[in-house]
Order: C-alpha cells, then sequence, then structure tokens
C-alpha cells in the first residue's frame, strides 16, 4: 500500500513540475483550448513512458523527466519564424518534432561511441555547484511569482493567493522535517491536497473544464506530419543535445551525491546507459508531437524531501501518469490544480537543493579555485537572466536559444574556466 501511496506521489509531483510548459508553448504557437489539451496529454504522455525507459534500461535512478528547458526555449524561437520562415505554424511544429528525432539519434550515437563518459568526468563538484545555483535562482522569481498569483506581466500581488501560499509553504515545511516517518514521507501529496482544499474554500482554485467526451482517449502520433529534412534543425539539435548531456550528468550526479550520502546506497556509471535511454525518450517524443524530456534535478529535492529513494514507487507513479493521460476526465482534472499550489509546494522542495549546492561546494578539494570557477559561472550565468529575450531576436536561433538560458550558457562557462584553470596549472582533465 506505502508504494501506491508513494507511486501516487510521484505522479502529483510529475504532472505539478511539468504542465506549464506544454500549456505555455500552447500560449505562443496560438493553440485554442483543445490543441492545448490534446498537447499536454501527449507531453504527459511520453514524459511517463521517459521515466519508465530511464527507471528500467537507463540511468535506473529516481529522476523525473521533464520538459527540456532548451527544447521550450527553441520552441519559443520557432514560434518567432512562423511567417517568416515557415507559412505556417505547422510546418515550424513539424520540424520541431523531427527535430527530437534527429536528437534521438544523435544521444544513442554519443553514447555508442563512448564520447557521454567523457564528458561526466567535466561535472566536478564546482560545476555542480554552479549548475544547482543557477537553476534554482533562474526558478525562484518563477516559483515567487506564482506564488503571489501574478500570471501577466502588470497584474497586481493577490493577497488571498500569497497568503494562502505561505499557509502551503509552511506546512510544507513543517511535514518534511516531521518526526511521524509517513507525514514526511508523503509531505508533498499531503501539501497539495491540502493546498487545493484550501484554494477551493477562498475561492481561488480553476474549474474544471472538459475538453473530451469520450471515456478514453489515446494520444496521436505524428500529429504535424511525417518526419521531414530540415538542415537549420539538425545543427540546432546537434548543439541542443550536447547541452542536455551536460544537464543529464548534472542531474545523475546530484541524486548519485544523494543517495550516497543520505541513504547509503551506492550507485553503479550508468551515464551511457542514461543516454541511450535519452535517445529512445526523444524519438517517443517526436513520434508523439512532444516536447523532448530531460532528467530534472528537482528530483533530488522531491527525494530528500519525502526520504523515498525506492525505485518501486517512482515506476509506479510514472505508470499511473501514462494511464492517467488517457482518460481525459483525469487530465483535465488536473490540470485544474491552483497553479499557486504547485509552485509553493516547489518552491519548499528546492530549498532543499540549496542545501545540497553548498554541500558539493564544500566536497571540492581545491576551495580556492573551485571559488573562483562559481563566482565566474554564477555571474555570468545570472547577468544572462536579467538580459530581456528580445535582446536576442536578431541573432541566430541557436545562439539565441543558448544566450537567453543563463543555466546553460553559465554552467559552460563554468566548465571553460575550470578547464583554463586546471590546464594553467597543469592538472587538465584527461579524456583517455
Amino acid at each position: 500500500m506505502k508504494h501506491i501511496a508513494g507511486g501516487l506521489q510521484w505522479a502529483v509531483f510529475l504532472i505539478a513540475s511539468s504542465i506549464a510548459a506544454p500549456i505555455a508553448i500552447g500560449h505562443v504557437f496560438g493553440m485554442d483550448g483543445a490543441e492545448t489539451a490534446l498537447f499536454i496529454q501527449r507531453t504527459m504522455f511520453v514524459l511517463g513512458l521517459a521515466c519508465i525507459v530511464q527507471a528500467t534500461i537507463g540511468h535506473r535512478m529516481p529522476i523525473n523527466e521533464g520538459p527540456a528547458g532548451l527544447w521550450w526555449g527553441i520552441f519559443v524561437v520557432y514560434a518567432g519564424m512562423v511567417g517568416v520562415l515557415y507559412s505556417a505554424k505547422e510546418d515550424a511544429l513539424q520540424a520541431l518534432q523531427s527535430g527530437m528525432m534527429y536528437s534521438g539519434v544523435l544521444f544513442i550515437l554519443l553514447a555508442v561511441f563512448g564520447l557521454v563518459g567523457k564528458m561526466k568526468k567535466l561535472f566536478t563538484p564546482a560545476v555542480t555547484f554552479t549548475y544547482l545555483m543557477l537553476l534554482i535562482l533562474q526558478l525562484s522569481g518563477t516559483f515567487i511569482k506564482g506564488m503571489m498569483g501574478i500570471e501577466n506581466v502588470g497584474d497586481a500581488i493577490d493577497v488571498r493567493v500569497v497568503l494562502g501560499s505561505v499557509v502551503i509553504v509552511v506546512l510544507m515545511f513543517i511535514m518534511m522535517n516531521h518526526k511521524v516517518p509517513w507525514i514526511s514521507r508523503y509531505s508533498v501529496l499531503l501539501a497539495i491536497l491540502i493546498g487545493w482544499i484550501l484554494f477551493l474554500a477562498i475561492g481561488k482554485a480553476p474549474s474544471i473544464t472538459t475538453v473530451s467526451g469520450k471515456w478514453i482517449d489515446l494520444p496521436d502520433i505524428l500529429v504535424y506530419g511525417k518526419p521531414i529534412w530540415d538542415g537549420g534543425m539538425v545543427v540546432t539539435a546537434f548543439f541542443i543535445t550536447l547541452l542536455l548531456i551536460a544537464n543529464m550528468m548534472a542531474s545523475i550526479r546530484v541524486m548519485e551525491n544523494l543517495l550516497k550520502q543520505s541513504f547509503s546506497i551506492e550507485t553503479k556509471d550508468r551515464v551511457k546507459q542514461g543516454s541511450i535511454a535519452s535517445g529512445i525518450n526523444h524519438m517517443l517524443a517526436g513520434l508523439f508531437s512532444a516536447i523532448g524530456p530531460v532528467p530534472i534535478s528537482g528530483s533530488a529535492g522531491f527525494v530528500g524531501a519525502t526520504r523515498m529513494a525506492s525505485l518501486i514507487p517512482f515506476i509506479i507513479g510514472s505508470t499511473i501518469v501514462v494511464v492517467m493521460t488517457i482518460f481525459p476526465a483525469v487530465m483535465s482534472t488536473f490540470a485544474a490544480l491552483p497553479a499557486p499550489v504547485a509552485y509553493a509546494v516547489t518552491f519548499a522542495i528546492f530549498s532543499k537543493m540549496v542545501e545540497m549546492a553548498f554541500h558539493e561546494l564544500a566536497a571540492d578539494q581545491h576551495q580556492q579555485q573551485a571559488y573562483k570557477v562559481a563566482a565566474i559561472g554564477l555571474m555570468i550565468g545570472v547577468g544572462l537572466m536579467f538580459v530581456p529575450s528580445d535582446s536576442f531576436v536578431q541573432l541566430p536561433g541557436l545562439v539565441a536559444a543558448i544566450l537567453s538560458n543563463g543555466l546553460i550558457t553559465g554552467t559552460i562557462a563554468a566548465v571553460v574556466i575550470e578547464q583554463f584553470l586546471l590546464w594553467k596549472g597543469g592538472k587538465a582533465t584527461r579524456f583517455d
């Protein structure tokens, strides 16, 4: 029974932490309500499958898959090309759908030729600290705005939403650290249920809308047509894949350290298998016209908060998500989860990741060098977060997508700076 309850908690966390991306992409492409609902269905279906693939043949750790932020950025860039390079939104989406498949093939090829394992050596404690801190800083603004009820530029702070969010955050912290084991283990599920009831009581929970009259509705495949050859997308997919591999390795490293330090669980090096699984998952994303998935570092915060390191609840939760997506009524219900509740719960979870980040930095054997690497990486990454995205519109699509993502650019800067300092001291990373 505890595995089922844990699985339900994983399912709720996976949906709550991933549903924003398909909604936002649907908005930028001008999709209507029905199109957006189907896009959400396909994305969640792929994410559930992706988690199962990773847990069984990939890295075999409880790391949930979420919509890759880099692909999210590329979707936004390509939405701006409609009417310029692409005559209709369907043409742009067809190119993106094909890009997922290109990326899937590249993931597998890089793993088979052994390049992924060599890249892992670059993720030292200093680089991992920089990555985690940039991830937290990039998302903290979104969490706070969501907890204040701010959805669009110019929206006023909603006092009732703020008070409700504060109550949930406080409850979440209390339950995460509760002495009763089952309360701390299911703190996320309990906080979401209490928060949903609270927001219903204060009149801030959206109503459930029906998007389909069918009881069961399987996700469609190749919604935007057959895969096509797009030279620009091939180049984009190549660089995006390299960056997603870096993201994947950072997430794996964070979870490995958590399992070792907090649960005394030793894990095998399965980065190669994880990359192959990511390739399969990207091809699934292309097949089902969804968003490319990537292992999410926030899983470590979730596992640390709930004390659930077992793979069984994780696989059950992923299976629940896959099954739920074929029932439109269930997906409509989850789509009605008040956004501030999800943001408040996630805020508490990510606070755990701040602790993990500093533990990483403390583990670096070269402290002074680590401080320099982290300082420069953070300044570059955070600085780019404050540059308006409109400022990049004149740049090539790939360059715009990378520079507009402070997380990736700051992490790359940290890797380059550290390797330069190591090379200067005659200790550069060897890949043989």
